[in-house]
């Protein structure tokens, strides 16, 4: 146990969790003028399990922090190439409401980048700080423990945000449920120097096998960086039912021995693996003045493991609620959370969980990456797996994709979508 200090800390908003979530909301609870503590249980720079890749959807969000182009401006990326059962499709980023400009930064400077924001903006951060306890007075989260640096300091917040990634220790200690009968993913990344380093593509390679020829549940990817190296890791797909059989590492080995001619690929290094839940099946995201955003509360895409545009959204929507005094947030914030994404969420979900079966990816496959179909099936596809389709596009697919998610919503009514009780 650490040192016990007396010191009471009062602060408007408490964010637990540096990440892209929590130093987003960070940086809007400080414009919003609320005095801000954000504390993080490692010390800056430090790494995360994370593809790099930044849809235009997230550099939408990072103009509205106003540090987009202090991403941007060291790489682009003009969109999606799938590779697959003897096929290829470019699918550039559509012309759409975020733009076309995605970009790729490795989460050792990106989340440094993001954290010294937060404190420019007016936030205190605390380094070497995990939230290791809780306090209730009746339903309101009124003191929480840090122990900042070894010694255990009370804080006694009007608010709590918890942005503390996919396992969410804090948020576990407030109730918060991972249901593994949905579709959660596994994945592993590394870095490998590249003379392709540059290239304006990020790269797919939906057929995945491992060293047996076994097609496995997911994809291999490969995301330049434009610093010399490239991200390449694989991911795949599994549910209580059907666990992925798969040591990812080793796949990621593998897979990395298998484009090494083609990238020039150097020995991966920092190699590092995570599980992660996705398309919102976690319960208990919120009480009378907290709330879960980003990874923490599944806001992940259950077709690619995409997560930081989510985070950042729903960092913006978590401070938007704080205004009302008084306000309970129990109910509100799941509302919320459902309005924004459940439909697609729930259809993202079921057409993961089909990738499961194993006999699946090899019968459709080839049909979506060769030929007529797959020219216009992938890029289709790609703009779903990029999170590029939003309530304000009329096209025939948004109009599809959201019938579908109505569809799939009354179809599995029962499956835990950021309910308020476990299941």
């Amino acid at each position: 146990m650490g040192d016990v200090s007396e010191k009471l800390e009062h602060v408007d908003v408490l964010v637990v969790g540096a990440g892209p979530a929590g130093s987003a909301a960070a940086v809007h609870s400080a414009e919003a003028g609320h005095s801000v503590l954000l504390v993080d249980a490692a010390s800056f720079p430090r790494d995360k399990t994370c593809g790099d890749g930044l849809t235009p959807r997230a550099i939408h969000q990072l103009r509205r922090l106003g540090v987009a182009e202090k991403v941007t401006d060291g790489y682009v990326n003009r969109g999606l190439k799938l590779h697959g059962f003897g096929g290829s499709v470019t699918a550039p980023w559509p012309d759409g409401h975020f733009g076309t400009v995605g970009s790729a930064m490795p989460r050792m400077r990106f989340d440094a980048l993001l954290a010294e924001t937060a404190v420019e903006r007016g936030a205190v951060l605390w380094e070497d700080a995990p939230a290791v306890g809780a306090e209730f007075d009746g339903s309101r989260l009124s003191r929480v423990t840090v122990r900042h640096a070894g010694v255990d300091r009370q804080v006694a917040p009007k608010w709590v945000i918890v942005a503390d990634g996919v396992r969410s220790p804090f948020g576990k200690l407030l109730g918060r449920t991972w249901h593994r009968g949905e579709v959660y993913g596994i994945a592993a990344r590394s870095y490998c120097d590249s003379p392709f380093a540059d290239e304006p593509w990020i790269h797919s390679h939906v057929e995945l096998k491992d060293s047996d020829g076994v097609v496995q549940p997911g994809y291999g990817w490969i995301f330049p960086l434009g610093d010399g190296t490239v991200n390449l890791g694989c991911g795949a797909l599994s549910t209580d039912a059907r666990p992925a059989k798969v040591n990812t590492k080793k796949l990621l080995d593998f897979y990395a021995s298998q484009q090494r001619e083609e990238w020039g690929l150097g020995v991966p290094r920092d190699v590092a693996s995570a599980m992660l839940p996705m398309g919102g099946a976690v319960s208990n995201v919120a009480g009378r003045n907290w709330m879960l955003i980003g990874d923490a509360a599944a806001c992940v895409n259950p077709l690619n493991g995409e997560g930081i545009d989510y985070g950042l959204e729903t960092a913006e929507m978590a401070v938007e609620l704080l205004g009302a005094e008084g306000r309970d947030l129990t109910l509100v914030w799941p509302h919320v959370l459902r309005g924004h994404y459940g439909e697609a969420f729930l259809l993202a979900r079921t057409a993961a969980r089909l990738l499961t079966y194993p006999q699946f990816l090899p019968v459709v496959g080839p049909l979506g990456l060769r030929g007529p179909v797959g020219a216009v099936l992938m890029p289709a596809a790609a703009r779903l797996m990029g999170n590029l389709v939003v309530d304000e596009d009329r096209d025939l697919l948004a109009r599809v994709w959201r019938t579908a998610g109505r569809g799939v919503s009354m179809a599995r009514s029962g499956s835990p979508l950021w309910s308020t009780e476990a299941a």
